[in-house]
């Protein structure tokens, strides 16, 4: 018995302002049991914007994506379906991802300018599934940064903060962001 549940994933939350996506690879249990997005109370998302964009990571969700999206950031995943075993991105059945319809979203963001992949494991998805697909000379700069999964335990807030930085260039002042 393998235990593998085949996995939907959460809703694009993106809007027309939206400078920087950020890419998950497909969201973990308790996300979509929540249907939030990083809603594992040790994932450290929505501290890492709060520090990068001002918001308070201790709204309620709905506002907390209010904040990002004013801030330019939307939020999706690379893999739309998928069968795995527990929560973990190792455990995802290789063979059974559904890409997410990528290229035709990014089509209709005039103002995307960065696509971050959180963790090595949505920027390998983005890689097979995506980039392929995209037009040449697209102009987006894609980062592959560090995953904020509580799975990545290695890395402290402030090493994650680090690199998470490189996006900086296409967001707001933080102080500016804060409601």
């Amino acid at each position: 018995m393998t235990n593998e549940t085949t996995l939907q994933g959460l809703p694009a939350q993106v809007n027309a302002q939206c400078r920087v996506l950020v890419l998950g690879s497909m969201p973990g249990m308790a996300s979509l049991q929540a249907a939030r997005y990083y809603a594992h109370p040790r994932n450290r998302f929505w501290p890492l914007m709060g520090a990068l964009c001002g918001l308070d990571p201790q709204l309620d969700y709905p506002r907390r994506l209010a904040c990002l999206q004013r801030s330019g950031v939307g939020l999706w995943d690379v893999i739309g379906r998928c069968r795995r075993r527990g929560s973990l991105d190792a455990a995802i059945v290789r063979g059974s991802e559904v890409a997410n319809p990528l290229p035709r979203l990014l089509q209709g963001l005039p103002r995307l300018q960065a696509i971050a992949c959180n963790g090595a494991a949505a920027a390998q998805a983005f890689e097979r599934h995506v980039r392929p697909a995209l037009p040449a000379g697209h102009g987006w700069a894609v980062l592959a940064l560090p995953s904020t999964s509580p799975a990545n335990a290695a890395w402290s807030f402030e090493r994650l903060l680090g690199q998470w930085r490189r996006l900086s260039p296409w967001l707001p002042v933080a102080e500016q962001s804060i409601p």
